[in-house]
């Protein structure tokens, strides 16, 4: 079973639970890239999720440099789809390559206002809860 609780373990078959059990919303995270440095700049952040829409760039394997829009997120494989990455099978059918999201870097964002939005917002709501956890914290020391 998948335990919130659980924190980390060197142990690569709990590494693999932990990932195999663990609910969509901490799925979701686990599909995280890196951004483009001209993003990370006007983002003032290192990674985020991957979506359907964004522009990535490939960064390792045999589609190096390649790029092209996230076409699907697939959260059961953590896998994600590119328009455009295709391999042919024996049968001479063309098929997507599903790309690992930590060998991708993403260099544009779809719907970026909206996320941008959602961003600060949440940036915003974090700054309060922690100064008021600090605030309880020294009346309960007192």
């Amino acid at each position: 079973m998948y335990s919130p609780d659980w924190l980390s373990s060197k142990q690569p078959r709990k590494q693999r639970k932990y990932r195999f059990n663990a609910p969509l919303h901490r799925r979701q995270k686990m599909v995280a890239a890196h951004l483009d440095k001209a993003l990370k700049k006007e983002l003032k952040k290192r990674s985020m999720p991957v979506r359907v829409g964004d522009e990535v760039m490939i960064m390792r394997g045999e589609y190096l440099k390649k790029t092209g829009k996230v076409s699907m997120v697939d959260l059961k494989k953590l896998k994600l789809e590119i328009e455009g990455i295709k391999r042919k099978k024996v049968s001479g059918q063309e098929v997507s390559v599903l790309v690992d999201p930590s060998n991708v870097k993403i260099i544009k964002i779809a719907d970026e206002a909206r996320r941008k939005k959602f961003m600060k917002a949440k940036k915003g709501a974090s700054a309060p809860a922690a100064s008021k956890n600090l605030l309880e914290a020294s009346k309960k020391s007192k």
